[in-house]
């Protein structure tokens, strides 16, 4: 009989078992008459006065009572830059949802949108550093982080809670509203509500954004580079060697 209920319905009873009240109780927390057995039968919608006050009250997200996100508590407060969305494979286990140029250009207007997540690309990572957290990977646009980051890198993130854990002088993937960037942060002085982003490419000016501003937030602590360049001081120190050993023979040839 449940598994015929809607998924909303199923999540409100499952809230209201949480919070350890009857029926009754839960009704009058949430203003709605006398009891919640409609709500819970799907004999009665769950109506946008019921979805405010479970916000108010718990911080439920409106969109994982729909079944529309993976994210069960929300802070309405503002820095909560959690993932709204995490990608499973079908054993059920986090995989690392891949999102390439292109997919960043959308990423913040479908960033719980549960359907646009299945056509990332996604994969596992099967070592320690990726384990017991949420990861994405990115693929990086313009040279703002050189020489650390190039162009069309991918930088893999752990997810971030709350803005409030972020930590100074770490390189982090900041999801606004409108744009998905990678740089440093710097908490600004005096100012709690908002945070500096600074690029590693001195051409590039520090930006200050507004913490509300902040959709999600990943701390960097990999990347993923291809074509990888002989470093240059590998070829300076081969080119002194082979100068060293023309000296050599030259300085053996006068002393003979």
């Amino acid at each position: 009989m449940e598994n015929n209920l809607s998924i909303e319905a199923r999540r409100f009873k499952k809230v209201r078992e949480e919070q350890k009240q009857t029926q009754q109780s839960f009704a009058q927390l949430l203003n709605v008459g006398a009891t919640t057995a409609d709500i819970e039968r799907g004999k009665t919608k769950i109506s946008g006065h019921v979805v405010m006050e479970l916000l108010r009250q718990f911080d439920i997200n409106p969109l994982w009572l729909f079944g529309k996100s993976y994210t069960k508590i929300v802070n309405i407060d503002g820095g909560d830059v959690s993932p709204k969305v995490i990608t499973l494979d079908v054993e059920q286990n986090e995989t690392i949802a891949l999102v390439n140029q292109k997919a960043a250009a959308g990423y913040p207007h479908n960033i719980q949108d549960v359907d646009w997540y299945e056509t990332l690309p996604a994969f596992n990572i099967p070592l320690p550093q990726y384990r017991n957290a949420t990861y994405r990977g990115f693929q990086v646009e313009g040279d703002s982080m050189l020489p650390n980051i190039r162009p069309n890198e991918w930088v893999l993130g752990r997810a971030v809670p709350n803005v409030s854990e972020a930590s100074d002088s770490k390189i982090y993937i900041v999801v606004l509203k409108d744009s998905v960037l990678v740089k440093k942060l710097q908490k600004v002085p005096n100012a709690p509500n908002k945070v500096r982003l600074i690029s590693l490419n001195p051409e590039y000016i520090p930006i200050d954004v507004s913490v509300l501003d902040i959709q999600e937030m990943w701390l960097v602590n990999s990347k993923l580079t291809f074509g990888i360049d002989e470093p240059n001081e590998s070829g300076l120190l081969r080119e002194l060697q082979q100068s060293m050993e023309e000296l050599k023979g030259q300085i053996n040839k006068l002393n003979t």
